[in-house]
């Protein structure tokens, strides 16, 4: 039975990181907000103000209020005299300039620093700005990725109520996954009792079979032995009838003959004396091959008891075990069956005892509420960023056009300017360089104010979210003060998720599912649900358990073989039986040649002595006639004893290799019959009973490890809670990495450039004088030491005349 692991639902990407190359700017933020507010989350403050402990308006509190944000008082300080004084220094320098004052005379005195301070105001300005243009491009990059973040934050949202929403409703299909996979051991069980001929009675067989077959093919090897001999002693028995038979026709046949050759020889007279025929008889004693008929009947007897048939139905018996079982089991198997029925009905009921899987149902109705007023404003918030993105943008092009004014200024003016050339008559190009710079100092008077307002406002809103949110949510500080008993009455997770205990709250969830781990660890389900209660094997399959019991199995008598049959067998297998044969001395008669004399060389020997007769002799004819009796004699010997002969010794051969075997081959396989005997008379039923316990063990196995795989999977596997640690990452993604860090960055580089307009200023100033048209001159000779004044001012103007000095 597999019970497999469950697998994790596909669930959208989290967001990933819109830092694109400006990780470097938002850590230089998070540093200068880190300076600007060194103090930890005011958590215990924030609880005091929440729950009506205490008062804005309570002077400790003021206080307190005040010394946590003194370092964005101090920033606000900073802004608010930077938006009234660059205005007033502004109006106050343009008024100046027009009486006279601060470089408005068009005059520049000339000396041996001139070229060294021109370039360095030239560098100095190059350099600041440079800074302005890489804080203008960060300020564009920022502010478009602000409005990137408000699109995509909206589709994000959607993907990660998606993930919510499939990770909830995976839930309760978990849990059915859990619970309908009870039918599994349960048509395990059904199974294994509708073939219980084949499992239990499989089972019985083969205990009991190992033993019953071996001694069976014992018996079988052995009556082979037995057939096989009483086969050979049979045909040594035929063969001793013919053989002797056949001697006896020899025997009158070399008489005849004898006689007849006696008479002729002495009729032939001299001539023929020197022939004798005295040794010609048979040579061999066949009647020394013993007698079998006895050891015969006796194997006829064993044969005719049929022993095969014996076998045949004992194994029979053995086969026919799984039919038996099946049919002796049948009304216990039915009640068995009626029970696995209740077992399933009460597992299916179990479903109820999972009613925290209700406020789920809650809790997902609770998101389609937000995305659906997500959704509403959607269009307007879209909308309104797009506004929001053009008056960015506008700022950014503010800056950028003093950037422009300065870059114009440092170009023209270095390219029209020939230091040889007296400041009365410089270039148009070179003038036109100092008029852009006088354009930036405009500019950067007009719109530095407006820059910083609007810096200090985003400021404000981007990094108090920061310091007061995002960090704190980061460090984990905003989930503890969340967690704080009694600070937000209606929103109580222990009553919304009906638990009992208290110590789950907001920060132990977010660390057990940042794990990933399941909900019977993080909502600690067990206080609420007793899993071992619920999942009791003993209370499913009690009344299974004593219906099986109740089986019992009768298999009947098993002989192996009839007790005539071993009776044979024990007469059989006596070492002096009937079956102690001595073939050696028929062997030695059968080996020696069957006639005294070698009838073929008497028959040569005859021919002979009739071809040195005359042809008138009598005798001559009858010679060859005698010739050719033995001869034919001699083809019949060939012909009928030769072959019976052969197939004598093989079988005696054969018996002399198998039958001194048979005895203790007949002691061995009764002793093993009459031991499985004993062992199947005294074992049987205990065998019976022990593989009855381990099928109903088995059946109950199958709940039980059901059981064991449901509490593991419940405990281990089901509601793995990542999802909802991923949601909460992904809101922090979207709102603090996106759009707050982007806003930051934003007047983070705005106000590094609306900073970097006052050098900007105060070199311009400086720089603008070494490109515009002077309407004095000054002359400066080095080698003489001497200034003269070439051209006087008008009356209203007082400037120092040059002397010369000796």
């Amino acid at each position: 039975m597999a019970l497999e692991n469950f697998t994790q639902p596909q669930y959208h990407s989290r967001p990933t990181d819109l830092s694109g190359g400006l990780q470097g700017l938002y850590s230089m933020v998070h540093s200068f907000l880190g300076l600007v507010q060194p103090n930890t989350f005011p958590a215990d403050l924030l609880t005091r103000l929440i729950q009506y402990k205490a008062k804005i308006t309570n002077p400790e509190v003021y206080k307190e209020v005040l010394l946590y944000e003194a370092g964005f008082l101090a920033c606000i300080v900073i802004g608010l005299l930077f938006i009234i004084l660059v205005p007033l220094v502004g109006l106050c320098f343009c008024c100046c300039r027009c009486c006279g004052r601060c470089g408005g005379l068009m005059y520049q005195k000339q000396g041996k620093n001139t070229d060294c301070k021109r370039r360095t105001f030239f560098v100095t300005l190059l350099a600041v700005t440079t800074i302005l243009l890489a804080g203008n491009i960060c300020a564009y990059i920022s502010n478009h990725h602000i409005s990137q973040s408000v699109s995509g934050s909206f589709s994000t949202l959607n993907n990660t109520m998606d993930n919510l929403h499939l990770f909830l409703h995976s839930i309760p299909q978990e849990i059915d996954v859990i619970i309908d996979s009870s039918s599994m051991p349960l048509n395990q069980a059904n199974q294994s009792l509708q073939d219980i001929g084949q499992t239990l009675g499989n089972k019985i067989k083969n205990q009991l079979g190992g033993r019953i077959n071996a001694a069976l093919d014992r018996a079988e090897h052995l009556f082979n032995a037995i057939s096989f001999v009483e086969k050979e002693l049979q045909t040594v028995n035929d063969s001793r009838s013919y053989l002797q038979q056949l001697q006896k026709e020899l025997d009158q046949n070399l008489t005849i003959v004898r006689d007849d050759i006696n008479k002729t020889l002495q009729e032939c007279g001299r001539p023929c004396q020197n022939v004798s025929v005295e040794r010609l008889e048979p040579g061999a004693n066949l009647t020394a091959i013993p007698d079998v008929s006895r050891p015969l009947q006796l194997l006829a007897k064993l044969t005719n008891s049929n022993p095969n048939d014996t076998i045949a139905k004992a194994r029979k018996i053995l086969a026919d075990i799984p039919k038996n079982v099946s049919e002796q089991t049948k009304t216990v198997v039915s009640e068995a069956q009626a029970h696995l029925q209740r077992v399933k009905n009460e597992t299916e009921d179990s479903r109820g005892n999972f009613s925290i899987l209700g406020t789920l149902e809650n809790i997902s109705t609770f998101m389609n509420d937000i995305i659906n007023v997500a959704s509403n404003y959607e269009a307007d918030i879209v909308t309104y960023d797009g506004y929001r993105w053009i008056v960015g943008f506008c700022l950014c092009c503010l800056v950028l056009v003093i950037i422009v004014f300065n870059v114009l200024g440092l170009l023209f003016g270095a390219l029209g300017l020939d230091p040889q050339v007296m400041p009365t008559k410089r270039s148009c190009l070179s003038d036109t360089g100092g008029n852009f710079f006088m354009a930036s100092i405009g500019f950067s008077f007009l719109f530095s104010w407006l820059l910083m307002l609007l810096v200090l406002l985003m400021f404000l809103v981007g990094g108090s979210t920061y310091t007061l949110v995002c960090r704190p949510w980061a460090s984990g500080h905003l989930l503890q003060f969340l967690d704080t008993p009694g600070l937000f009455p209606e929103f109580n997770l222990t009553r919304l998720l009906q638990l009992n205990s208290s110590s789950v709250n907001l920060s132990s969830m977010y660390k057990n599912c940042e794990n990933n781990a399941p909900l019977w660890s993080t909502l600690h389900l067990d206080e609420i649900i007793h899993l071992d209660e619920i999942l009791n094997i003993s209370k499913y399959t009690q009344n299974v358990n004593s219906t099986l019991k109740k089986i019992n199995v009768s298999l009947g008598s098993t002989d192996l073989l009839s007790d005539e049959q071993k009776r044979l067998l024990q007469e059989l297998g006596t070492e002096d039986g009937l079956l102690n044969l001595n073939f050696d001395s028929a062997l030695e008669q059968i080996n020696q040649n069957l006639t005294k004399q070698d009838l073929s060389a008497l028959a040569t020997e005859l021919e002979q002595l009739a071809e040195k007769l005359s042809i008138d002799d009598p005798s001559k004819e009858k010679l060859k006639q005698h010739a050719n009796e033995l001869k034919k004699i001699q083809d019949w010997i060939n012909i009928t004893f030769d072959p019976e002969m052969q197939v004598l010794k093989s079988s005696i051969r054969n018996l002399q290799a198998s039958v001194p075997k048979i005895p203790e081959l007949v002691n061995s396989t009764l002793t093993q019959i009459n031991n499985t005997q004993i062992f199947l008379t005294q074992r049987i039923e205990e065998i019976v009973k022990n593989e009855t316990l381990a099928f109903v063990n088995t059946l109950l196995g199958f709940f039980e490890l059901y059981m064991d795989w449901a509490k593991s999977t419940i405990k281990g596997e089901v509601g793995r809670c990542g999802p909802a640690a991923w949601a909460v990452d992904s809101v922090n993604t979207v709102i603090c990495s996106w759009i707050v860090d982007s806003l930051n960055a934003f007047w983070f580089s705005l106000g590094w450039c609306t900073i970097f307009l006052l050098p900007s200023i105060i070199l311009a100033v400086r720089l603008a004088k070494f490109y515009r048209i002077m309407h004095m001159d000054d002359y400066y000779v080095d080698d003489v030491m001497e200034s003269m004044e070439l051209s006087r001012p008008p009356s209203m103007f007082k400037i120092p005349r040059a002397e010369l000095k000796e």
